[in-house]
């Protein structure tokens, strides 16, 4: 049985960007299943530290916004939104190059709060980072809601969270 609220699309995933710190990194959304959101990010001069290793916090950055989105596809978006309330990782092994992948899925999926286990691998499969990620459930005011009323909200706004 499939978690989301209504069917998510890669592509307008992938397009809604904009100028974000996800664009920056490089995040893009390659997989989705009944429970499960997936994305990339390079591991690159734009998301390693010093050292030459993944940086913890584009780890956290690439968890956080994986479990974001997913959390934001699971309610229906012309009555509420998600949005970080705490978020924690334990980073297990170092990456030095290739791509990580992130796979979001939902442990608890209430009314007011999600929590979602975060897990990204290198491209062996090895596991790099486990996050928890907790999301406050808002509820839309009456102008939030006329604002996205009307024609309807298009995909990508439903699929990217608020204005």
């Amino acid at each position: 049985m499939s978690i989301w609220f209504q069917p998510p699309d890669l592509k307008t995933l992938n397009e809604c960007g904009g100028a974000t710190l996800a664009r920056h990194l490089g995040i893009h959304y390659t997989a989705v299943g009944a429970d499960f959101l997936a994305a990339t990010m390079p591991v690159n001069a734009k998301t390693r530290q010093p050292f030459g290793i993944l940086h913890g916090g584009a780890s956290v950055a690439l968890a956080e916004t994986t479990g974001s989105i997913a959390g934001n596809l699971c309610v229906d978006p012309e009555r509420f939104y998600c949005v970080g309330l705490e978020i924690n990782a334990n980073h297990i092994g170092s990456v030095r190059a290739g791509l990580v992948t992130a796979i979001a899925r939902a442990l608890h999926l209430g009314r007011s709060t999600q929590v979602w286990e975060i897990r990204i691998r290198d491209e062996t499969e090895r596991l790099a980072c486990v996050s928890r990620l907790t999301l406050a459930v808002i509820g839309k005011s009456p102008a939030e809601r006329k604002r996205t009323a009307g024609e309807g909200a298009s995909q990508v706004a439903r699929s990217c969270g608020p204005e």
